[in-house]
């Protein structure tokens, strides 16, 4: 089973490691550095690789700077976008950094 899932949009970004870090709600703020998470599509849930977390830091959406747009290999005004469709009216967020790890 996965244990976080990506938009299939971002996909290739992750795997070329272009994207570097998620933005997230508290739901997934639970997550701790070192940890390894198995990664899925969040369309049909299907595995594409595995990450480990680096860190978990709150932010808020008016905080979010050209450095978090630039680890979402977006511009900020893109971000700001996606993050509104994503999560609408939410204002507290939890930036969790990460990266991938190479398979065996």
């Amino acid at each position: 089973m996965n244990e976080i899932t990506f938009f299939q949009r971002f996909e290739a970004d992750i795997l070329a490691g272009r994207k570097t870090i998620t933005l997230r709600d508290e739901a997934e703020s639970h997550f701790r550095a070192g940890q390894r998470l198995r990664v899925g599509r969040y369309e049909d849930n299907g595995y594409f690789c595995t990450i480990e977390v680096k860190s978990v830091v709150p932010v808020l959406l008016s905080e979010l700077t050209q450095e978090h747009a630039r680890q979402e290999n977006m511009t900020l005004e893109q971000l700001k976008e996606v993050i509104g469709e994503i999560y609408p009216g939410l204002n507290e967020l939890y930036v969790i950094s990460f990266a991938r790890v190479n398979p065996a």
